[in-house]
């Protein structure tokens, strides 16, 4: 079989996000890179890129088309490796790689976050639940990124191929670093920021899930006891401007900062005192491992993806589902010690080594290398006379 393999997901901005360094490294194995998923984003280490009509609701029509137009591309282009990600990106994967998979094709699925989870609705666990554990018994290499679900995985015997924990898709902890404070404050200053400012930072789209509302909030509670507070989001979404408006209505609208979508996260993040993070649900989030690799401490809510990355009262604080007051103690906490927040800085620079690009690169490594270096059996050779 041809040294191919089709990375899958729902939109192409994804593995723009997460998974150029691997692309990158199939390249320099000598292997051609396809793609399949919703856009027409321009990316490096592509040799063919299909844009389906992947849509993210499992229910819209659209998939239908994007199903049959993956099964023809898979019969087509014999891969040796297909990687499917994200929940719909990996239904339609691995539903369509059923004929090739049985002729010798590997099917990788990583998920980055089951949607049912502990505390999870019971929608989610209903409509979710179900449908991963029939389509593990379609998948060679299940791959897990945050400890939960790799429990879950396997105590409840997913019949996957192999179920592997990996640390996340990934941080790279050489762009990510600390920054002395003089360098802070030249970065404040291009940005628009005062020395004395108190910058906390989110990066995430603007919906239901990820929960601004949650920070501005806190924020109120404490606007007369830390005036020089400054939230910084960077994202844009379905709930930017309600946000806004719910800013105006709490007369915090001159402490928060709506930047939209940005491409500087990396220079908003060492400018920063502190990360926060309020979402509802996360896999394992870039977002906090970024912060963390920046050398901040953390206050984010809970849920699994959080808590795997930051420990309450070591590199920040954790913070119960719905509690707009407590997240703001602390904040206010943080605020009043430079001693605690470099402490905790410096726990979360420590707490983020496993989590590198060099670290995950090798975990990922190593599950590739065992599908690739696996000798071609009587099915792939039938594959190929079938094919003629």
């Amino acid at each position: 079989m041809h040294k191919k393999i089709l990375f899958c997901a729902t939109v192409d901005y994804h593995f723009k996000a997460f998974h150029l360094p691997y692309m990158e490294w199939f390249k320099k194995q000598g292997w051609e890179v396809h793609i399949a998923a919703n856009g027409d984003m321009v990316l490096p280490f592509v040799d063919k890129k299909y844009n389906l009509p992947i849509a993210r609701s499992p229910f819209d029509h659209n998939n239908l088309e994007a199903f049959n137009s993956l099964k023809s591309i898979i019969k087509e282009n014999k891969y040796k490796i297909v990687h499917c990600h994200t929940p719909v990106g990996g239904v339609l994967a691995r539903l369509a790689s059923q004929d090739a998979r049985s002729r010798g094709t590997k099917v990788i699925y990583t998920a980055h976050g089951f949607h049912f989870c502990k505390g999870g609705s019971f929608t989610n666990w209903m409509i979710y639940y179900p449908i991963e554990k029939w389509l593990a018994g379609m998948t060679d290499c299940l791959v897990t990124i945050n400890e939960e679900d790799y429990h879950l995985a396997t105590t409840h015997r997913f019949k996957a191929g192999q179920i592997n924990h990996i640390h996340g898709v990934g941080v790279d902890t050489d762009l990510f670093t600390p920054v002395s404070k003089e360098k802070k404050l030249r970065l404040r200053e291009a940005l628009g920021f005062k020395p004395n400012d108190f910058i906390m930072f989110y990066a995430a789209e603007f919906n239901k899930n990820k929960n601004q509302s949650q920070l501005i909030k806190a924020l109120a509670s404490i606007k007369k006891n830390v005036p020089n507070a400054r939230l910084v989001f960077a994202g844009e979404g379905k709930l930017f401007e309600e946000c806004r408006e719910l800013a105006v209505t709490l007369k915090v609208e001159n402490m928060v900062h709506f930047l939209g979508y940005r491409k500087d996260i990396e220079q908003l993040l060492k400018a920063a005192d502190i990360a926060v993070a309020s979402s509802s649900r996360e896999g394992l989030p870039v977002n906090i491992m970024e912060s963390m690799a920046c050398g901040l401490p953390i206050i984010a809510s809970q849920n699994r993806g959080h808590s795997e990355l930051v420990e309450d009262r070591k590199n920040g604080f954790i913070i119960p589902r719905g509690d707009d007051e407590l997240f703001g103690k602390r904040i206010k906490e943080l605020y009043d010690s430079k001693q605690l927040r470099k402490w905790m800085g410096t726990e979360s620079r420590k707490k983020v080594v496993p989590y590198s690009l060099a670290n995950v690169g090798v975990e990922l490594g190593e599950i590739y290398s065992a599908f690739m270096m696996e000798d071609s059996n009587e099915a792939e050779s039938e594959y190929y006379r079938s094919s003629l």
